[in-house]
């Protein structure tokens, strides 16, 4: 009997449930059982799938879990999730019958502690330090007195009424011009980059860019350190004010930001001109604008007020007499220089004329002398040589001339 009992259990039974009822037995009691579940791990093999699904591994010392992200969970979860970064997730177990596995559906997410953000924190910033996205140099000024501005924040957030109140108190020409977008959770970095790029974008175009977020944990303000948010700061073609958290918050995008402002309302003080102050300097101006024409009249009345007391107005005809007189007097006396000029410019032509008479050809021919050339050569001749028996010349004398031919040619060294 002992033997049949041992052989029937080992016999297949008649009624053996099928996989898919083992499996649907299964999926029954673990989905029931793990439908509210926190898990905490590493993230890693971390995928997007085009349809925007986020599929990953919570791993630690000894264990592995698959999990999933659906997509409309995305905007529910604390921080953009990465591999390496510790966390702890909230969802539920379920059970895929047709490859019959399991897998964490998450609908929560948050860092666990703050070590593994810091030194994601760490090592962003030095990366982009070394670009120089944070140099001094590159930042840009303020505009004193912006016409345009456009407010990236979430649009139901405290921090949003916080700046629109105080920048609105203090100034009311600017138009402000808000860009929608959630300031945390996952994919929020994404969409803020997004919002600041359609700043950007505006016609007419803005001034500058206000970015602004109420205070948080490091979590709560993580996205706000994600590169392609601090890139898109540090990009935009207008000036950016950050005002990102609490006075002690200090995130990357401030870091990036032309202006770095301590809260939302320094954001809007920082960017919002004193009304109160530019009211009060337009009143001292034009309080000098007209003491300063008031000066100008009175001086120009006195001005006038002593010209009328003057000679001439008293006798207009004296200052012509004035002038007439100077006239006269300046007519004399270039009439005795001119008449003093023609005098010895008329002693220096006679003494010239002197000059050239007594050195005149003619009046040397009218003494006696007489000038002699070659007939075939006008020069005079100074010399006998060249000159031979036959030769023709012309002699000059006072009252004409007479050609003639040399008939013996005697120099004075042959009669020595």
């Amino acid at each position: 009997m002992h033997a049949s009992r041992v052989s029937d259990r080992r016999s297949p039974p008649d009624d053996a449930p099928s996989v898919s009822a083992v499996t649907a037995l299964v999926k029954e009691q673990l989905e029931s059982r793990f439908a509210d579940i926190w898990v905490c791990g590493e993230i890693s093999n971390l995928s997007r799938a085009a349809s925007g699904h986020i599929y990953l591994s919570l791993k630690d010392e000894s264990a592995l879990l698959r999990a999933v992200i659906w997509r409309g969970a995305l905007p529910l979860l604390a921080i953009e999730p990465a591999d390496g970064l510790q966390v702890v997730c909230h969802g539920r177990i379920e059970v895929y019958a047709p490859r019959g596995t399991y897998q964490l559906t998450i609908d929560r997410l948050h860092a666990l502690g703050t070590g593994t953000l810091e030194a994601r924190l760490r090592r962003l910033h030095a990366t982009l330090q070394d670009e120089g996205l944070f140099a001094p140099q590159r930042k840009r000024p303020i505009p004193a007195f912006p016409r345009r501005i456009a407010l990236v924040t979430s649009p139901t957030g405290a921090a949003i009424a916080d700046f629109l109140e105080t920048f609105l108190g203090r100034w009311r020409a600017t138009e402000i011009i808000v860009v929608p977008s959630r300031v945390q959770g996952a994919g929020a970095a994404e969409e803020l980059a997004a919002a600041i790029g359609a700043a950007g974008r505006l016609l007419p175009p803005v001034d500058a860019i206000a970015l602004v977020r109420g205070g948080g944990s490091l979590e709560d303000l993580w996205a706000f350190n994600e590169e392609v948010l601090v890139r898109a700061v540090a990009t935009a073609p207008v000036p950016v004010v950050s005002g990102v958290g609490h006075e002690i918050d200090v995130t990357l995008a401030d870091l990036a930001a032309d202006l770095r402002a301590l809260t939302p309302t320094d954001a809007a003080v920082r960017l919002a001109p004193d009304g109160s102050q530019v009211k009060a300097a337009v009143g001292s101006l034009g309080l000098r604008l007209a003491a300063g024409l008031e000066r100008r009249v009175n001086s120009a009345r006195d001005r006038i007020a002593q010209a009328a007391r003057s000679r001439i107005f008293a006798d207009p005809s004296r200052i012509v007499r004035d002038r007439r007189a100077t006239v006269e007097q300046h007519a004399q006396r270039l009439q005795r220089l001119a008449g003093a000029a023609v005098a010895r410019g008329r002693e220096r032509l006679a003494a010239a004329a002197g000059r050239l008479e007594a050195g005149s050809p003619l009046h040397l021919l009218a003494r006696g002398w007489s000038l002699t050339w070659r007939e075939d050569d006008p020069r005079a001749l100074k010399s006998v040589a060249g000159l031979h028996d036959g030769t023709a010349v012309v002699t000059q004398l006072t009252d004409g001339r007479f050609w003639s031919r040399v008939e013996r040619v005697e120099r004075h060294d042959e009669r020595t």
